[in-house]
């Protein structure tokens, strides 16, 4: 090992989160050393956000093309498979991560390239691969934004399968016959509509009743019902209880009886913390776990640990994560130069309390399904007096502009003791647009009364939030 250098920051994972707390810190005058194993850029940028919605972008158009008279004649075709993987080889930069290197070099964040694990209070080392160790010091903080990975069921012949995982959907350079896509939530529905627009013929496996269960179930309902019209076969209430490959095809034996044959199979079952091999042993903490935080983003029980975005299981999104870097970045830049934090005060500089309350995604199916804070589900059971708001969107003369037979649905989920919103859900075309507007709604805590005069623009679809208010005040 060479001898240790010191840092007031080290981080260890430089994808989107880690990228930003450094520069945060970089931006309150500290110096930082960052660790990679893998890319610069992390899963967000390769295997996951971007080349995901690249697949995805042509696929939306395409279906919105079709929508609308005078074009969709036009666009009857089968998409360009190839263009549409050599777009998303541009948007993941061909897997090189330079750019973002460049990035890191120009704010003065010095990378160390290799896998990095704590050796106690403080401190950090990282092996390279050709074995060499570096020691690092931190003076105030070590931030751990190494993320998630694939959660692997426990199957017989799982190993033997060498199954598709959230990376493999998304950098494949093919496209399979036939896929099977096990699971319900977010990454089984977006992967389900790409590749069954690209050519492949899909059947999505469901453990549960419905699609994308932590939304509304009408969001659920509705992509079901597209993906099923555009050729894919939906099964819920199914489990994969075993799993084999023969002769490159792979046999799905199902709970109920049967199976299902593909070229290639998706488990997209959920998603493990990436804190197995990171020396959490050395401080006592549980290798593999997720990491307890505060507000500030803390570690619970340390002064010095920190574990931003997917790592803590607050919300495991990379906007999400790249929020609360911001905060982290904050409070370990006033920490270190002694200014105090209120840590307790919601929607502080300290605080990432949009982390319980204000949480935005966006759901790039075929229609889109976009929310916000909470849903009625999910406000009853923590007790909140509330109202759900319900609104046919193909009623907004924008959506009917927007594209022929349009199909949607919006809620409002409010607070009735304090008149103020508590979630949003859109299902349609184009609405990942409109979910900004709600997450400022909730952030801000913006009165009913005060929402009635932010008058929408005629005719769009955003004038969906004009007929809620109608709806709700009974006008």
């Amino acid at each position: 090992m060479t001898d240790s250098k010191t840092y007031d920051v080290v981080v260890l994972g430089a994808g989107p989160v880690g990228e930003n707390v450094a520069d945060r810190a970089r931006a309150g005058g500290l110096s930082v050393a960052i660790v990679e194993s893998e890319l610069v850029g992390g899963e967000c940028s390769y295997w996951a956000c971007m080349p995901s919605k690249a697949l995805l972008r042509p696929v939306i158009a395409r279906a919105d093309a079709r929508k609308v008279p005078g074009l969709r004649q036009t666009v009857q075709g089968d998409l360009d498979a190839a263009a549409v993987l050599a777009h998303r080889d541009d948007y993941t930069s061909h897997w090189k991560d330079d750019g973002q290197v460049g990035w890191l070099e120009s704010i003065g964040v010095d990378l160390y390239r290799g896998h990095g694990r704590i050796a106690g209070t403080r401190r950090v080392t990282v092996t390279g691969s050709d074995g060499t160790e570096q020691a690092l010091d931190a003076r105030h903080a070590v931030a751990v934004c190494t993320g998630t990975r694939a959660a692997l069921p426990d199957l017989p012949g799982l190993a033997d399968v060498k199954p598709w995982t959230s990376r493999e959907a998304t950098s494949a350079d093919r496209v399979p016959g036939r896929l099977a896509v096990v699971g319900g939530g977010v990454v089984a529905v977006e992967m389900a509509t790409a590749w069954q627009a690209l050519g492949s013929q899909v059947t999505l496996l469901v453990r549960g009743d419905g699609l994308l269960p932590r939304m509304e179930p009408f969001a659920g309902e509705l992509v079901a019902k597209a993906l099923t019209e555009a050729g894919a076969d939906v099964r819920t209430n199914v489990s994969v209880t075993g799993v084999r490959r023969e002769n490159g095809t792979v046999t799905a034996t199902l709970s109920e009886g049967g199976t299902v044959e593909a070229d290639e199979i998706l488990f997209a079952t959920g998603r493990a913390p990436r804190t197995d091999d990171l020396g959490l042993e050395t401080i006592g903490l549980e290798p593999g776990s997720w990491l307890s935080v505060d507000d500030s983003l803390r570690v619970e029980g340390s002064s010095w640990l920190y574990a931003v975005g997917d790592a803590n299981h607050r919300a495991l999104l990379t906007h999400q994560g790249k929020y609360q870097a911001r905060i982290a970045g904050a409070a370990i830049t006033a920490r270190a130069q002694g200014v105090p934090l209120l840590e307790t005060d919601p929607w502080g500089a300290h605080s990432a309390t949009a982390d319980h309350d204000a949480v935005p995604q966006v759901v790039f199916t075929d229609p889109e399904a976009a929310s916000a804070g909470l849903t009625l589900a999910e406000a009853e059971s923590a007790g909140r007096r509330v109202r759900a708001v319900d609104y046919d969107m193909a009623n907004v003369a924008g959506s009917g502009l927007y594209a022929d037979g349009y199909e949607g649905r919006a809620r409002m989920i409010v607070d009735l003791d304090r008149e103020v919103l508590l979630g949003v859900t859109f299902v349609g075309p184009a609405v990942g647009e409109l979910i900004h507007s709600a997450t400022v709604a909730i952030a801000g805590q913006v009165p009913i009364d005060r929402l009635w005069h932010a008058v929408p623009a005629y005719p769009t679809i955003s004038e969906v939030w004009l007929r809620l208010l109608e709806t709700y005040r009974g006008a």
